[in-house]
């Protein structure tokens, strides 16, 4: 049990939520859109939280939680977009 809290507090997500930021933060786009950014970041703490996760399965050799991480991270980056999006924006703003 030890052992799955420390893969689980590994920091991929940490790594993920700056690489994406930095990344998304001067693309694309004159100037600094924070909504973006912040999508753009937990997006990609998400991924690669999730990616981390499912490697680690694979090497134990153990397909569903490998499917289950991969299948995670998938909803958690859709809910996210659902959440923060441009589309979302624009029906708030609407409504």
């Amino acid at each position: 049990m030890k052992r799955q809290r420390i893969a689980a507090a590994d920091g991929s997500f940490t790594r993920g939520f700056v690489a994406a930021a930095c990344l998304s933060a001067f693309q694309d786009r004159p100037g600094l859109d924070a909504r973006r950014v912040l999508r753009h970041a937990l997006q990609g703490g998400a991924a690669l939280t999730a990616g981390t996760q499912a490697a680690r399965s694979l090497q134990r050799g153990q397909w569903g939680g490998a499917l289950a991480a991969v299948a995670a991270g998938a909803a958690a980056v859709q809910l996210i977009e659902t959440l923060l999006g441009e589309a979302g924006r624009e029906e708030k703003e609407l409504g």
